[in-house]
């Protein structure tokens, strides 16, 4: 039955303190007080900072933070700080990363730190001869864009140069401006935006067309991240596995059903490092989908071969758009502690090693497919987060979750049944 007492619409929710609007989600969902005070304890972050964050706060979700060892990135040991809820991707990093120590680690590279804000115009009567126009005002067009940002201009950031297309769309031709700026240490969205919302009217002007959006594009492919790594086969177990990692990435790059679970797999590692620097994970995220369909079929960010040697070479590129500076990454602590941990003095760096982060997942995931499978691999892990689920606590965690391996069984109810079997065979004793 719906439940048609209850109102979603709360006259100035957004004025409230958080305790407040806390009580209020209480009340409308029945939440119990121990419900309440989990959600009213933000750990590690204060709650004015997260009133500050973002909207109609009333607490935080505490995310595991762990620490992926073994990582040399160009030449380099460093440990790799990742936030995710999902079990076994930070020790795949750990485990890719010390079968390839031996052999060098990884090496990196970066494309720039240039990122691209789109203006959209329509309505443009001759929208080919318009974009001639536009380019012959580059000059122009620069000293509008810098004058937005004059501390982004004394990092040695700002406008690099304008492109335009003109595109096919359902609704006519559409005049697309697209302003290249060096974002330098920061992330750009804010710095671009500003450029594009100044840049408007004029394009307006120039073209007689109505000016529509005005934003960033998240599709950052002048800011590409590389990394390579090559695994000797002493340390993988074999040609035998690194044909079949060989072949596993045959397959993502052929199909995109395996493709999209494949690259999930990548951002496993990515989006831990990036959501602990306290970056956008969704903005990360989109860019390298985008990228992975750039040729019309989506495939892999990945590509795996064999060396002159035999042994086996993997590489990845995908586009990385981190700062150091701006939002979360300069406010939340956590976030500034892990950027700590990292080393990092610049973006570019923090782009490089995330990616070496990707690949590693990556290799982990296709090692584990082309041999035992994820599921085993998986499994111990796994099974102590069934063994929580089912209510076991301290020392029967691990018990049960041992039992659950051995059995090769690992569902909630199985692990409900040995808990009360231990718990049965305590009270007996």
């Amino acid at each position: 039955m719906i439940d048609t007492t209850r109102s979603s619409r709360i006259s100035g929710f957004h004025k409230k303190s958080p305790a407040e609007r806390l009580g209020i989600v209480s009340d409308f969902a029945g939440l119990d007080a121990a419900a309440a005070a989990r959600l009213s304890d933000t750990g590690n972050l204060d709650l004015g900072l997260a009133d500050r964050l973002v909207e109609n706060v009333i607490g935080s979700m505490n995310i595991p933070l762990g620490i992926a060892t073994n990582m040399r990135v160009d030449g380099e040991d460093v440990l790799i700080p990742m936030a995710t809820e999902e079990s076994s991707v930070v020790a795949a990093v750990c485990n890719a990363a010390r079968q390839c120590y031996d052999a060098g680690g990884f090496t990196t590279s970066m494309s720039g730190t240039l990122m691209i804000a789109q203006i959209q115009a329509v309505d443009v009567a001759d929208p080919h001869a318009a974009r001639l126009r536009i380019l012959g005002r580059r000059e122009e067009i620069k000293v509008i864009c810098d004058g937005c940002d004059p501390v982004l201009l004394s990092f040695g950031g700002g406008f690099r140069d304008v492109e335009v297309r003109v595109l096919d769309s359902q609704s006519g031709p559409m005049l697309v401006t697209h302003l290249i700026v060096d974002t330098r240490d920061a992330m750009g969205a804010n710095a671009v935006n500003s450029m594009a919302e100044a840049l408007a009217p004029h394009i307006s002007a120039w073209t007689g067309g109505r000016v529509y959006l005005r934003i960033l594009s998240n599709l950052a492919d002048r800011r590409l991240a590389r990394a390579h790594a090559v695994w000797p086969l002493d340390q993988i177990g074999g040609e035998a596995v690194r044909d079949g990692i060989v072949s596993a990435y045959h397959f993502a790059a052929a199909d995109p059903y395996r493709a999209a679970t494949h690259n999930k797999g990548i951002m496993n590692g990515v989006s831990a490092v990036v959501l602990a620097t306290g970056n956008d994970t969704r903005a990360v995220e989109a860019g390298a989908h985008a990228f992975a369909a750039r040729s019309g079929q989506y495939g892999s960010l990945t590509r795996f071969e064999v060396t002159a040697d035999g042994q086996l070479s993997g590489s990845i590129e995908l586009p990385m758009a981190v700062g150091l500076i701006g939002g979360a990454t300069k406010a939340h602590p956590t976030a500034q502690a892990c950027l700590k941990i990292l080393g990092v003095t610049s973006a570019e760096r923090l782009a490089r090693i995330i990616a070496a982060v990707g690949l590693a997942q990556n290799f982990s995931a296709l090692k584990a497919l082309a041999t035992t499978g994820i599921q085993k691999g998986h499994m111990a892990l796994h099974a102590q987060n069934i063994a929580m689920m089912a209510g076991a606590v301290g020392d029967e965690i691990d018990r049960v979750a041992a039992v659950l391996v051995e059995r090769g069984s690992v569902r909630q109810d199985i692990a409900q049944a040995v808990l009360q079997d231990l718990r049965g065979g305590a009270a007996g004793a």
